[in-house]
């Protein structure tokens, strides 16, 4: 039977599930609300976040490479996380699903709550491939494709710088401390995304146009039956320490006299 599915994948194309969180866009100052529990939300820009533009593109080039035939855009969060979606079917995707939550509770929206209801679609869906951005800029956890491929027991590259496809298995290039590594994964399997792995395109006018005539699906946790509950807690959040001006010294003796004054060295 798995012969057959891979005869299939290899003669229709596959499909693939692409992540798109919505979070505050990159080029804004993040401020600390006042009862310290959260970062200020409303009336503050968002967009797609930017490792997930690379998972949605890298998708989009196996499809126009006949690789893919069919590419389903995924966002968990509250209503308007559906420009979210919008943005990556303009950029190529086919389809999307939106996953709502209440708007102010996404931050308590956990990798592994994700996880599950990304476990959840793989069910329902059946793709070959998950395109998962490595992390997202507002959490920064790099969590949910590990959790996910744990989940449902499939193959994780992490981290892809590039990606080739060929027999019915993914080339994954990562990037390590010593160089670059190269793995094989045998599909159906669950990549992540690193900002390396291509340069995002600019949706165009038609395609945006095009896009709000593309359907997205409406779900909610419940109809995945999927507990989202954070178990973890936000005990405080605060602004990083202003960085202070540093000093000049004339030489290496006064250098080490300064550091001995502050106590980072032993007199």
């Amino acid at each position: 039977y798995n012969e057959y599915k891979s005869y299939l994948r290899k003669m229709s194309g596959l499909r693939v599930l692409v992540g798109c969180k919505r979070v505050i866009d990159y080029a804004v100052k993040v401020r600390v609300r006042p009862d310290q529990l959260g970062v200020v939300t409303d009336g503050v820009k968002h967009s797609m976040n930017p490792f997930d533009e690379n998972a949605v593109e890298e998708a989009v080039r196996m499809k126009q490479k006949k690789i893919v035939k069919e590419i389903i855009a995924v966002s968990c969060g509250p209503t308007q996380s559906q420009e979210t979606i919008r943005t990556a079917l303009a950029m190529g995707a086919d389809r999307g699903i939106h996953v709502e939550v209440p708007k102010g509770t996404e931050a308590d929206l956990q990798p592994l709550a994700v996880a599950k209801i990304f476990a959840k679609l793989i069910e329902k869906e059946q793709p070959d491939v998950v395109i998962l951005g490595k992390q997202a800029i507002d959490d920064d956890a790099n969590q949910t494709t590990q959790l996910l491929a744990g989940l449902v027991d499939w193959p994780q590259g992490t981290m892809a710088s590039a990606l080739e496809h060929s027999d019915g298995q993914l080339k994954i290039t990562r990037e390590i401390d010593g160089g670059l590594e190269d793995i094989k994964v045998k599909l159906p399997a669950i990549i992540s995304a690193d900002l390396r792995l291509n340069e995002p395109r600019y949706a165009t006018l038609p395609n945006i146009m095009k896009a709000k005539k593309k359907k997205i699906e409406k779900l909610s946790p419940g109809d995945l039956g999927v507990d989202i509950a954070p178990r973890l807690t936000v005990k405080k959040v605060v602004d990083p320490p202003v960085r202070q001006a540093g000093d000049k010294v004339p030489d290496v003796a006064t250098l080490l006299d300064k550091l001995k004054e502050k106590g980072h060295i032993k007199a």
